[in-house]
């Protein structure tokens, strides 16, 4: 019987790989360059982790791979991670609490069960985090970052929306819902009920007319929210602190040339967001998302430090990488063949793979049955006496050569695009 791969997982053919590392690629050196280091943390975490910050809501318990440590030194409940930041926000708390200031980038998987199987079960994250920094300037940086990756990756009609966490808590508690009412409707917006909010306008029809603006708050500049802002001071003063900060953010963002749609009812996140949240669309696909959490690192046994983060969805942009933008970043590929099964030609090929590498091609031995499907180059090595021909699988141009280095001549001296 033909073994197959798990329900909700996916192998990674060459081509896939190609644009993988593409992705992760942009985003090390964009983060690299923005003074962010790396980071690593385990696949395997104490469930308690995450249950202790309440980002595992009553629809997303039932989806974690859990179980008990029966082998392990502790024989506590495990989990397969389910979100990445917290891992790293652990970390933090483990090694670099003392440090200050930290600016850390991630690339990693996460696990969340799938019923179906046809979803992925297996999710690809690049993350960043940015831990001691509470400012306005802290988080337009980090949107930047993802609106600065994701236009490196040449990803065209990108669409970032924003929202805030802090005005999304302020409308619960105005609405007047007991602790356990704000919980169950936060849930609700966190696992995607874009009814949840709208639904409570029908309960308490006398809010309707102040708090249907925010409800349907959609708009593209600092002075839309100045507007809401002074018609809230008159009659919503607790939510004063957020729109400020919202105001800030897009005010700021404005000034920097960045493109943006406000829209608060899609503050899709985690709970432990406290303020601007955001997610960049690209055509219908959600791409990247993040926000700030300054309540996070306190609910897992850190000091009161404020954070705030980003993560790319790998397996949504995969799909959105077209064959253009790999062009030139793949080395060219040789394909070395020896005319005569003889020693020092079988040596001679050997010797011109490592001088052609050294170069920056990707050189190939002939081991028969080789297609020359996406190759460009082929380098026979011939005998009695030595020398090489060069083909050019593009032009069907065959050239002779007397060293290696005419071969690198030939070649057009360089292994890339």
């Amino acid at each position: 019987m033909r073994v197959q791969k798990c329900k909700g997982t996916r192998d990674l053919s060459p081509e896939e790989m190609n644009r993988f590392r593409l992705i992760e690629g942009g985003f090390r050196d964009c983060c690299l360059k923005g003074g962010y280091q790396e980071i690593r943390t385990p696949t395997l975490e104490y469930l308690h982790l995450f249950t202790s910050t309440g980002t595992l809501t009553p629809g997303k318990l039932s989806k974690v791979y859990s179980f008990l440590d029966w082998d392990g030194w502790s024989g506590e409940r495990v989990v397969l991670r389910p979100d990445a930041t917290i891992p790293v926000a652990r970390s933090y708390i483990d090694s670099l609490g003392e440090s200050g200031l930290a600016r850390l980038f991630y690339v990693a998987n996460i696990f969340i069960f799938e019923e179906t199987g046809k979803e992925n079960r297996e999710i690809w994250q690049c993350g960043v985090e940015l831990i001691g920094a509470g400012s306005t300037v802290a988080d337009v940086e980090l949107i930047t970052l993802a609106m600065d990756v994701l236009q490196k990756l040449g990803l065209k009609k990108m669409e970032l929306r924003l929202s805030h966490s802090g005005l999304i808590r302020a409308l619960l508690t105005r609405f007047g819902l007991s602790p356990q009412e704000q919980a169950s409707v936060f849930d609700r917006i966190l696992d995607g009920d874009q009814t949840a909010l709208t639904g409570l306008t029908v309960r308490t029809p006398e809010l309707s007319e102040t708090l249907t603006p925010l409800l349907d708050l959609k708009g593209q500049s600092p002075g839309f929210l100045r507007n809401l802002k002074s018609l809230f001071n008159r009659d919503l003063p607790e939510f004063e602190p957020a729109l400020n900060n919202f105001i800030d953010t897009v005010d700021l963002l404005e000034t920097l040339g960045y493109d943006y749609r406000i829209d608060i009812a899609s503050g899709r996140g985690f709970e432990y967001y406290t303020g601007v949240i955001f997610q960049v669309f690209a055509g219908e696909e959600v791409v990247a998302g993040g926000g700030r959490y300054d309540d996070l690192i306190p609910l897992i046994g850190g000091q009161q430090v404020p954070a705030s983060g980003f993560a790319l969805y790998v397996d949504n942009l995969m799909d959105l990488i077209t064959p253009e933008a790999l062009d030139g970043q793949l080395p060219e590929r040789v394909l070395i063949r020896y005319v005569e099964d003889r020693s020092e030609t079988v040596r001679e090929s050997f010797r011109v793979a490592r001088c052609l590498r050294d170069a920056g091609y990707a050189a190939e031995l002939d081991l028969g049955g080789q297609a020359l499907t996406d190759l460009r180059w082929v380098v026979d090595v011939q005998s009695q006496p030595l020398q090489f021909a060069v083909t050019d699988l593009t032009s069907q141009k065959r050239s002779e050569a007397i060293n290696i280095d005419e071969v690198v001549v030939l070649l057009g001296g360089k292994g890339a695009g």
